[in-house]
């Protein structure tokens, strides 16, 4: 059993490893999840410019990605629709809709130029087999900008998720060009599909976005929405529209949807019904509103971690600087070597270096006789002469030799000096460089397609309490003992909302808080039923009347119901004590009857409720009289000054 619990254990926690690192979770490096890293590899190898058919793209992952066409082709449409990297052509799908794209076979892509300044170097990228040992495909690319921020992520793993929110990639930029200049930034999420959101609790992509659809209420009597709110389709959004009304919570006539590629979503109101006394319930019961958590975790160092957006972003301004160093470092070695063979080329024919070889026998003759030719030259030359260099001197053609112009060797070694001179230059400020190579890359950028598309804006949130009317008939059939919105007989005791407490006293002196029953069995005698709000139950005065069930006496209380827990039974009134009388009235009159005995002739009493004080609800009640009582009668004042007393 050890061996196997083990086994199980250590097969758990690479599975939950594989999850976590090579599926759900993206890499800060460059922000992208394995399958969306494979697919851009994809392109870049069969990258000619040109269209390529997903089906054929997703057929070439294949030798990457070891989950199937599936999993592909969904990544490819979601990473083409981001528009950042993927140029589409054919039906991806409507984001405003939430409608599929076509199938592989018909739609096409390619890779915009963007993709290779962010992306692609593989000089200075690491690269590991695939699954199958045959191909070799990146680690990571060595990525100019942080991709997590501008693409976002959702992912479930073993034991946690990630959901970072899309941000706008000319806002993302600026704030890496801030951060570099060691300015202040701020940084918050921008969706494709427009809409509204507050971000104060957003707490730098660790805490939530309330978000909104754009509606507009030019006309009192319809609603347009304009634009969906962070992550909803139209198809969505409409739908939990007209369940909403279904349901009663919104007075509307008709939802129509009209969006393609805009958002037109038209919501006629019913008679008497107007824009602005709809607004906030479609915000409380629709997806017009919605609340987002937020969870900013990537892979870092080979391992999960929960990062801020400002954390993002100034690693990302380390990286930046460290990757175009390594750039200038390997364009700085290949110019080098280019202008060590260059030089080998002008010496090899300006000083005829080439006739030695003409009598040599053997090959190493002729490698010995080149290398013996340049000794008289080691001054000019880089470094020493390589087996590479003389075999690439005996490469070059007899026409390339009768042509050569030294002039236009000695321009291209000219030019070559100068841009080693620029990029030592560009090493020693290699800050300066990075906001540079940023502000160019933000110039390059289309500012139509790249503006903020969301709006920022503080909004409290809608309470659904306040919004919903209070219309649902709260019903008691005494003659049954039922309470609540669904008993057809009886008496209609007041007005309800789905979302209210009630609080009713049984004849029996219990006491219960719950919420809105369908239908719940009381007792077949109640002294109160209302609406159970903390802040206005405490205004209400009950005033309870009981009789001791040993002594016969008579006892009045006076008190408040301020504290409760919901659905649980509580005493008005002593345990075992007959309850006479519950009401809320503050002063009324009374009259007890007395049990009949000789020689008393006083045998009932009137007293006033007003005249005692109110106590503790757990307290004891004033005793009214040494007397035992049969009964009480309580006055009820009539249109006259007179009153009535009605028997108990």
């Amino acid at each position: 059993m050890a061996y196997v619990k083990n086994l199980f254990d250590k097969n758990f926690l690479e599975y939950a490893s594989y999850v976590i690192r090579d599926r759900a979770i993206p890499d800060i490096e460059d922000g992208l999840k394995p399958v969306q890293r494979r697919i851009l590899h994809t392109l870049f190898e069969v990258d000619d410019g040109k269209f390529n058919k997903v089906a054929n793209v997703v057929g070439q992952c294949m030798k990457y990605h070891p989950h199937g066409d599936a999993s592909i082709g969904g990544a490819l449409v979601v990473l083409a629709n981001k528009e950042l990297f993927i140029e589409k052509q054919g039906n991806f799908g409507n984001l405003y809709t939430g409608d599929g794209a076509s199938a592989a076979r018909y739609i096409e892509c390619r890779l915009k130029p963007l993709a290779r300044d962010v992306l692609y170097n593989p000089a200075i990228t690491q690269y590991v087999p695939s699954y199958d040992g045959r191909n070799k495909e990146p680690v990571v690319f060595r990525a100019k900008l942080p991709i997590a921020l501008i693409l976002g992520a959702e992912g479930i793993a073993v034991g946690m998720s990630t959901n970072i929110l899309s941000h706008n990639v000319r806002e993302v930029i600026q704030a890496e060009i801030a951060c570099l200049k060691g300015e202040k930034f701020a940084l918050y999420p921008d969706c494709f599909t427009g809409g509204l959101i507050d971000v104060s609790d957003y707490q730098d992509g660790l805490g939530k976005i309330t978000t909104r659809a754009k509606l507009d209420t030019s006309d009192p009597k319809r609603i347009v929405v304009r634009e969906l709110p962070f992550g909803s389709n139209s198809e969505r959004l409409t739908e939990s529209i007209v369940k909403a009304a279904k349901n009663g919570k919104l007075k509307v006539a008709s939802v129509t949807d009209y969006t393609a590629d805009k958002v037109e979503i038209e919501i006629k109101l019913q008679r008497g019904v107007y824009a602005e006394d709809v607004v906030s319930a479609l915000y409380a019961f629709t997806e017009c509103e919605q609340s987002i958590s937020c969870n900013l975790l990537v892979i870092r160092d080979n391992m999960p971690q929960v990062m801020t957006v400002s954390d993002v972003i100034r690693y990302h301004a380390e990286k930046l600087v460290a990757v175009l160093k390594d750039e200038l470092e390997l364009e700085r070695a290949q110019l080098i070597d280019k202008l060590h063979l260059r030089t080998l080329e002008r010496i090899f024919i300006e000083e005829r270096i080439y006739k030695r070889i003409e009598e040599m026998k053997t090959e190493a003759a002729v490698s010995k006789a080149v290398v013996t030719g340049f000794e008289p030259f080691r001054a000019e030359l880089i470094r020493a002469v390589s087996e590479d260099d003389v075999a690439h001197l005996l490469k070059i053609p007899i026409r390339r030799i009768s042509l050569y112009d030294i002039n236009k060797n000695r321009q291209e070694v000219q030019a070559i000096n100068k841009r080693l001179k620029e990029i030592e230059k560009l090493l020693k400020n290699l800050t300066a460089y990075a906001v540079s190579w940023l502000e160019g890359t933000l110039a390059k950028l289309d500012v139509e397609t790249t503006a903020r598309r969301t709006q920022i804006k503080k909004f409290s949130a809608v309470d659904v309490k306040e919004v919903v009317k209070r219309d649902i008939p709260l019903r008691y059939d005494a003659s049954a003992g039922y309470l609540g919105t669904a008993v057809s007989a009886g008496t209609e005791w007041f007005k309800v909302t789905p979302y209210d407490r009630v609080l009713f006293i049984r004849k029996s002196g219990i006491y219960t808080v719950c919420d809105v029953p369908d239908k719940l069995f009381v007792d077949t005698g109640m002294w109160y039923c209302g609406l159970a709000d903390k802040e206005e139950l405490s205004k209400v005065l009950f005033t309870v009347i009981y009789r001791d069930p040993k002594t016969n006496y008579a006892y009045i209380k006076r008190c408040r119901i301020e504290q409760f827990i919901l659905n649980r039974d509580y005493l008005i009134a002593p345990d075992g004590a007959e309850v006479l009388h519950v009401g809320t009235v503050k002063d009324f009159k009374f009259k007890l009857h007395y049990v009949k005995k000789p020689r008393v002739k006083i045998t009932e009493e009137i007293f006033s409720a007003g005249s005692f004080d109110e106590k503790g609800l757990k307290a004891q009640g004033v005793r009214l009289a040494s007397r035992e009582v049969e009964s009480v009668e309580i006055a009820k004042p009539r249109a006259s000054s007179k009153t009535a007393i009605q028997s108990q």
